[in-house]
Parts: C-alpha cells; structure tokens; sequence
C-alpha cells in the first residue's frame, strides 16, 4: 500500500470532488481527479487506483437513480462507449496525455462558447442525434479509459438536449457504471491492477458514498435552472484547466 502522505493530500479530495461530480453536483468537474492523484503518482497508476474506487461510486450511484435515466439517449451511448474503450485500449501506450488534456479542454470551451452565442441556458434544447451521439460517446469512451476523462465529451452531447436535470445525472450514472465496468478488461490486459494499486483502492474506497451522497443531496436542492447554469461554469473551469496542464506538457 502506498504510505506517502503527499498522496492522500491529493487523493482523499479527489475522490470527494469525484463522488460530489457523480452524485449530480458540479458537471464533469470530477475529471480533475485523476490528474490531482497524478501529482503523486504516474497518471496510469492514477488511473488504476483511481477505477475500483469509481466502481463503488457506480454502485452507489446506481442505487440513488434506479429507473431514472433517458431511454433514447442510453443504449446508442453504451454503443459508442464500449467502441471507445477498445480504441482506447489499443492506443493507451501510444497517446500523448498532454495532447489529450489540450483536444479535450479546446472542445469544452468552444461547446460552451458556442451554447452562450446560442442564448446559453435559455437557448432551445436540441434534439438527440444518432450521429453525434456515437461520435461524442465514443470520444468519451476513449478519454475515459486513457484518463477517467469522459465527462466533458458526454455533456458537449447531453447538456444541449436541456433533460430534466434528475434524468440527465441518472443517465450518465448508467453510462459511467457500464464504461467503468468494462474497462477492468483492458486495465488487466495492460497491466496497471497490482497488490500495491489495489490495495491502495482499497483504503480510499470508505469515501466514495460519501462523496456520492453529497452530490445526490446537492444536486436535490437546485433549481433545474440553476443546475445547468453550474454545469456549464463547472465544464468552462474543467477545460481551461485541461487546457492549461495540457498545454505546459507539451511545452516541457
């Protein structure tokens, strides 16, 4: 197990922010968790650590949205998801983890910029699309099995469609749940899942219901208005940051 007290400096709130993110509060702000722990560890270490402990957020979630989630949206996204996992699976050793971060960062910015322009939370919501949502479920099945980084791809499809804000969270609950399970075959394929990750995992998991709780409790107390409008500031705040580690990687 991993004794470094830097490390759980930087893991216990990043699996509290992760927990608070996939209980429905603060859209696609849990993508910063993987990079928090890579601060102290390698990011494919990160990431290994980081699964099991999503696995029980899965659970958790799956239990607070039982039956809550967009029919229409959820088998064409699950499609594309799995589709992205093998990609990612068979590029993970070959990708730039800078290249990504800038890729996804560029994409979150301009899909809010372009939503403001649109009138923002008030703009008409847009009818799903068969095409863009394999294309953006796919792209976050691949970002997702590289750097647990599928959020802001799967809001760039979901938030435009403006669903009620109790459907919205069930359905990407559902969504992460199936990705994150499947992804356990290319994490042993690869490599990442040893005792020391494991058990590591093991320690920080007590803290994924609670995070969990805390973003269900959250997300409870907003208005449907207000949560989008959180959404989309949480998703501008994700990107630059994305945007901005992206780019110093590729600088150094």
């Amino acid at each position: 197990m991993i004794t470094d007290p830097f490390f759980y400096a930087v893991a216990i709130p990043a699996v509290l922010v992760m927990g608070v993110s996939k209980g429905g509060f603060g859209s696609g702000l849990g993508i910063i968790a993987t990079p928090l722990v890579a601060l102290a560890v390698p990011t494919p270490q990160a990431a290994a650590i980081m699964l099991p402990i999503l696995l029980v957020m899965d659970a958790t979630g799956l239990a607070a949205y039982r039956g809550t989630f967009h029919r229409r949206n959820l088998g064409l996204l699950l499609a594309g998801g799995v589709a992205g996992i093998a990609l990612g699976a068979l590029t993970f050793r070959y990708f730039s983890e800078a290249m990504i971060r800038v890729a996804l960062g560029a994409m979150a910015i301009v899909f809010v910029a372009h939503r403001m322009h649109q009138g923002g939370t008030a703009a008409p919501a847009v009818t799903p699309s068969r095409a863009k949502g394999l294309f953006w479920s796919t792209v976050s099945g691949l970002t997702s099995t590289i750097a647990h980084a599928g959020g802001p791809p799967l809001s760039v499809y979901l938030l435009p469609q403006k669903l009620d804000k109790a459907i919205l969270v069930g359905t990407t609950v559902i969504f992460f749940a199936v990705i994150n399970a499947v992804k356990l075959v290319p994490y042993f394929w690869l490599g990442l899942f040893d005792a020391r990750n494991l058990s590591t995992s093991l320690v920080l998991a007590p803290l994924a219901p609670f995070g969990i709780w805390l973003g269900v409790w959250l997300m409870r107390r907003l208005s449907q208005d207000l949560f989008y409008r959180i959404a989309y500031t949480m998703l501008v705040i994700v990107g630059l940051k994305l945007l901005w580690d992206g780019v110093r990687g590729l600088a150094a």
